[in-house]
């Protein structure tokens, strides 16, 4: 197998480039100025890379930053003893080799230079102009002077809210940390370790959320190498192992026999080709960690593990063209299909992953994609420049459009909701560890309101979640949900494409319960939860604020219920019972009334109780061994039953639950009332009716009435028989 993997001491480059010799341009940058008529020899790799993509740049921008930047770094070293021009040059370089425009090499050129030298901001502005000036203001550290423990979590937090308004601030950070990390040979094995965790936490999820997976794969890689030395070199040696000869990459240099996914990639190449689709087939290696995660998920690493195949072809079409050929030519292994062309991931990621079984039993993942897909999976954000803007660049978008929504894919739904919450992160350390948890949710949902809008949640979100997603602080008087048209609880955990209505209550002053802080995923709503709590503490009573805390509290009784005894009377009359001179009592535990399906079981005395047939009861009598007696319903229309109606709290409710009552021609024969348990009400009436045909237009009148929103008949747990 000839599968290269990414290493981690080596920058990202095109096949055919030269490795750049950093010392030599460090030597070179020394030299002083060169004559107009050229680039200097320092930057011209740079320029190279940057025509690659944007053949017709004007490139006198590049060469008047390189000059202030040269100039302003000259004399300071870093610390593998390399001229301090060399970090600025390198980051430029990663970021020309992924295609940023001209604006950002110019910012990236000149990241350090208010940081690290005499150079002003407004110098900046005055010579490059308010855009250039926005993206190193963006990506410039606060001191530890002024902000001593706090200067990290804080320049994080400027960056992101900067980012906000352009995220070309994320990419040249990103970059820099990429070069930072490629030479953090040099620190201490402690400080390594501690920008490596950093590196881990924070900027391998912000790359992988932009999409950037170039940057991202060669992060965790290096990422590896510190933290996880043993297994590193363990995957090191199982991928040299793999590799035949001095073969360079998968589709070169080895043989059928050798390199399996060679041998795939040619019978795939075939069959397209006979099928008249153009397309480029390549063996795309994985990098260490990769490697080393399906190492961990297999167990025992297949020829085939070491790399992918993935093909480019033009237009969209193309790539489900492509995926027919190889279901049809292949034998396809369908648990490992996924689309996301149709469904892309949040981070702007598009391509169709297959598996099909080779020759000898062979199983090679498939990658299809299109040239502009695969560029935007390998460059994120990067590849799209400044969609604002005809030319690529624009000064920065401080405004939200009319519709609240950010039609720019560059400002996506997960950093609008981050912006958010971090304003509300009382301190730095609340910020930093919160912005560390929810950058380790790696799987986004969305879920639909019922106005037609949308909310963009992480993977397991409750509906404590998507209320304060919605409205924010007043999610506070949250006191149930809808989802998919069904009642819902507050704990109800959403999938993708759920629709939910979250109901507020008309009560202002209620708050949530300490039980949300359990449902809660997002930073927002534990951010906002937290903060109602602590500031309206617990009474003696167990309670916060005008909310019980906790259970449901005992049912209060309304009006004295009659005995079972006597309950059962007057109804049983209308059952008829093949057992003469048999007492009848109609089952309290689901309150049968005609004309349900009823069966009777013989209890202690002889008498037989009456039940519905799906009542619970039923079927445990039956598991019993007892013998069900044969009952049915007389001429007698009326009828005594018991309901609940399940209601949200609200002046008047009683009143006007009994008068639909009333209305219905009903008799309340008894009732009781649950005090409130989270702004939710319970209402049991035990109603005589004088014709039991009225029952479902007396439940329909219930549930009519605002604030219920249901009634059903009592299912109580049945007493020993």
């Amino acid at each position: 197998m000839s599968a290269e993997a990414t290493d981690p001491g080596a920058p990202i480059r095109r096949r055919g480039r030269p490795r750049i010799d950093l010392r030599r341009l460090g030597r070179v940058a020394l030299l002083g100025p060169v004559s107009r008529d050229r680039l200097p020899d320092a930057i011209g790799h740079v320029a190279e890379a940057h025509r690659g993509h944007h053949p017709d740049a004007d490139l006198t921008v590049l060469h008047k930053a390189y000059v202030l930047a040269e100039s302003s770094h000259r004399g300071q070293m870093r610390k593998s003893g390399e001229p301090y021009i060399t970090h600025p040059l390198a980051v430029t370089l990663i970021l020309a080799e992924l295609g940023a425009e001209t604006t950002t090499l110019t910012a990236s050129l000149l990241h350090d230079t208010v940081e690290d030298t005499e150079v002003t901001l407004e110098q900046v502005r005055e010579q490059f102009g308010e855009e250039v000036c926005y993206l190193v203001d963006g990506v410039t550290k606060l001191e530890k002077v002024d902000y001593g423990a706090a200067a990290e979590p804080e320049t994080f937090r400027k960056m992101l809210v900067a980012t906000g308004d352009d995220v070309r601030v994320m990419s040249i950070k990103l970059a820099d940390r990429l070069h930072n990390m490629r030479t953090l040979g040099v620190m201490r094995p402690e400080k390594q370790a501690r920008i490596a965790k950093v590196t881990r936490d924070v900027l391998i999820p912000l790359a992988e959320r932009l999409g950037v997976q170039a940057l991202k794969t060669e992060l965790e890689d290096l990422v590896f190498a510190i933290l996880h030395p043993e297994e590193y070199e363990h995957t090191r040696a199982l991928i040299a192992a793999a590799s035949p000869g001095s073969a360079a990459s998968g589709d070169a240099g080895a043989t059928a026999t050798e390199d399996p996914l060679s041998t795939i990639a040619e019978n795939v190449r075939a069959v397209l080709r006979d099928a008249g689709i153009s397309a480029e087939v390549l063996i795309r290696p994985r990098h260490y960690v990769s490697v080393h995660r399906v190492r961990i998920k297999r167990g025992e690493l297949r020829g085939t593990d070491f790399g992918r195949l993935l093909v480019l072809v033009g237009e969209d079409a193309d790539c489900y063209g492509v995926l027919g050929e190889l279901h049809t030519c292949f034998t396809p292994v369908i648990s490992e299909f996924k689309d996301f062309i149709a469904a892309p991931k949040f981070n702007l990621y598009q391509s169709l992953h297959t598996a099909v079984v080779g020759p000898g039993g062979a199983v090679a993942e498939v990658l299809i994609r299109t040239h502009r897909m695969h560029k935007v999976a390998e460059a994120g954000v990067i590849a799209l420049g400044n969609p604002d803007a005809a030319d690529g660049v624009s000064a920065p978008q401080t405004a939200e459009p009319a519709d609240g929504e950010r039609a720019d894919p560059t400002r996506p739904g997960w950093l609008s909701r981050l912006l958010a919450w971090q304003q509300s992160a009382p301190d730095p350390v609340t910020f930093w560890t919160t912005l560390r948890a929810d950058l380790a949710e790696d799987r986004e949902i969305t879920v639909f309101r019922t106005d037609g809008g949308t909310l963009g949640l992480p993977a397991g979100a409750s509906c404590v979640d998507a209320a304060y997603a919605q409205y924010g602080d007043e999610a506070h008087s949250c006191i149930g949900a809808r989802v998919n048209g069904r009642l819902a609880r507050l704990s109800t955990v959403l999938s993708d494409g759920d629709t939910v209505q979250l109901l507020l209550a008309e009560d202002a002053t209620s708050g949530p319960s300490p039980e949300w802080l359990d449902h809660a995923r997002t930073p927002a709503a534990r951010i906002a939860i937290t903060g109602w709590l602590g500031a309206h503490p617990q009474d003696p009573q167990g309670s916060y604020g005008s909310r019980p805390a906790g259970r449901r509290p005992d049912p209060q009784p309304m009006a004295s219920a009659p005995s079972g005894s006597d309950r059962s009377a007057d109804r049983a009359a209308t059952v008829v019972v093949d057992r003469p001179d048999a007492t009848v009592r109609l089952a309290g535990c689901c309150t049968p009334v005609p004309p349900d399906a009823v069966t009777g079981f013989t209890v202690r005395g002889g008498a037989v109780t009456v039940h519905r047939q799906e009542c619970p009861a039923v079927a445990r009598m039956q598991a019993a061994g007892r013998t069900p007696v044969a009952v049915g319903w007389g001429d007698a229309a009326a009828c005594r039953v018991t309901l609940v109606a399940e209601s949200f709290g609200r002046p008047r409710l009683l009143a006007d639950l009994t008068e639909a009552i009333a209305t219905a021609d009903a008799a309340i024969i008894a009732a009781t009332v649950e005090p409130p348990s989270e702004q939710r009400v319970r209402h049991t009436y035990t109603l005589q009716l004088p014709d039991a045909a009225g029952l479902p237009a007396l439940m329909r009148a219930m549930r009519d009435v605002p604030g219920v929103y249901d009634v059903s008949r009592a299912q109580h747990p049945a007493a020993a028989v």
